[in-house]
């Protein structure tokens, strides 16, 4: 029996949005949608009641045509809380920091029943954080995790509503479970090749969480005094994420910080007996790819047994070579696009009228500390992590104490993410022991 008959999708972004057209429109499913009651939220609430819960998509690329399309939800649900019924599989689309807070929110008896629970955009951790929640209530369930979402997905007029607009779509994503194999797994795979999309099964969810390249260039791009004064500091001229020092953030030493970093993580995927991945070729054949003259194939796939310094210019000839569209058309003056010209965002006042930091780095912020969180768990040295967030606590503490008279979110608290780590190392713990049993 499908386990994606009756689907419920948590969270009420423009990613839920597209999942829940994807999915009506390949199986043909039950699907619901829940999400929090918040000034956010209500203006989708508003848009779903006035369109009679139609939702629809609209891809910018006329080759993205799979993806579009538009559905009626069978079923809403304003705040978690007031989720009922039985429900195959359950979506979680919201961000990963979040996971435990709604999941907490759920009846009991909606989680008793779940044979399925579906991580779009988790991060290191993420499955071992919602087993060790939902083992306790629930052993049998199957908990799948992708590496990333599949596309970019915005609202379609700026503001929240019932209609989006999908820019891109990846070519290959990642995925693991906690069965393996999985039929679930299985039917997944066919339902991304309709979308045009190569899913492929890696042997453990911790394995399809690593392969998010967000988890190695978003710390080292956005954790650094040259990002942190864009992001916080009232400066009017605009500085750009995938620049060159001055437009943006990228030096010699910001390359020596990507490079160190991503040898730690490896450090914690080696101990915990996962296999490694090759940081340029996971950047240029998985993300944006680059023109065979700017790095040569051998590069690329010897890049995990160079020397350091060779690793440093490789990745700084990938960054440079970035810099404008490599596959765009130039126009009459010998232009091409300007690829890298994606800019800052600065501290904005959200919905709820608090003062808040964007996206990035806020939820690279949580990312970082739960990798910081493992490695300390394993007793391993991880001074760049460390170097990271202590740029960035003390940054958002210098601004909290600065901005004393306004509203702020608590996006400026440090945190610690204690009761979170700790259930992701209590699992982390048990599987070593399962396979030193072995």
């Amino acid at each position: 029996m499908s386990d994606f008959k009756r689907i419920l999708i948590l969270g009420t972004g423009p990613t839920s949005i597209q999942l829940a057209v994807s999915l009506k429109k390949q199986l043909n499913c039950y699907v619901g949608m829940a999400g929090r009651e918040s000034v956010r939220s209500e203006s989708f609430f508003s848009a779903l009641k006035q369109s009679n819960k139609l939702i629809k998509v609209t891809v910018q690329n006329e080759k993205h045509r799979n993806v579009e399309g538009e559905c009626s939800v069978d079923q809403i649900f304003k705040g978690y809380e007031t989720v009922r019924g039985r429900w195959d599989t359950i979506i979680l689309g919201v961000t990963t920091d979040a996971y435990i807070e709604v999941m907490k929110q759920l009846n009991k008896d909606v989680l008793e029943n779940v044979r399925c629970i579906v991580l779009i955009s988790p991060t290191f951790g993420s499955n071992n954080l919602i087993s060790s929640y939902v083992n306790n209530i629930n052993s049998s369930v199957e908990i799948i995790s992708f590496s990333t979402y599949y596309g970019d997905t915005r609202w379609m007029h700026d503001d929240p509503s019932n209609h989006v607009l999908t820019t891109a779509i990846k070519k290959t994503v990642y995925i693991g479970s906690t069965y393996y194999p999985s039929e679930n797994m299985a039917m997944l795979c066919d339902i991304y090749k309709q979308l045009g999309i190569n899913l492929e099964i890696m042997q453990s969810p911790i394995e399809a969480e690593t392969r998010n390249i967000s988890l190695y260039v978003h710390p080292p791009l956005f954790m650094n005094s040259f990002s942190l004064n864009a992001i916080f500091e009232d400066i009017n001229i605009k500085k750009f994420v995938y620049k060159i020092y001055p437009e943006g953030p990228i030096t010699q030493y910001l390359i020596r910080d990507m490079l160190s970093q991503w040898k730690e993580v490896m450090n914690i995927l080696r101990c915990m007996k996962v296999e490694e991945l090759n940081l340029l070729k996971f950047m240029i054949d998985d993300n944006y790819p680059i023109r065979p003259e700017s790095l040569s194939r051998q590069d690329i796939e010897n890049f995990p047994h160079l020397e350091t310094i060779h690793q440093e210019y490789l990745l700084y000839i990938r960054y440079t070579s970035l810099l404008i569209d490599p596959y765009s058309e130039p126009d009459k003056n010998g232009r091409y696009f300007d690829f890298s010209a994606v800019p800052i965002r600065k501290v904005f006042v959200n919905r709820e009228g608090y003062l808040d930091v964007p996206r990035m780095p806020k939820e690279d912020y949580y990312r970082i500390k739960i990798i910081q969180g493992i490695a300390r768990y394993l007793n391993l040295n991880c001074p760049t992590i460390d170097k990271f967030i202590n740029t960035y606590e003390s940054k958002i503490e210098k601004f909290a104490n600065s901005q004393k008279e306004k509203l702020l979110s608590k996006a400026f608290n440090t945190q610690s993410f204690t009761e979170d780590l700790n259930m992701i190392c209590n699992e982390i713990g048990k599987s070593r022991a399962a396979k030193l049993l072995e």
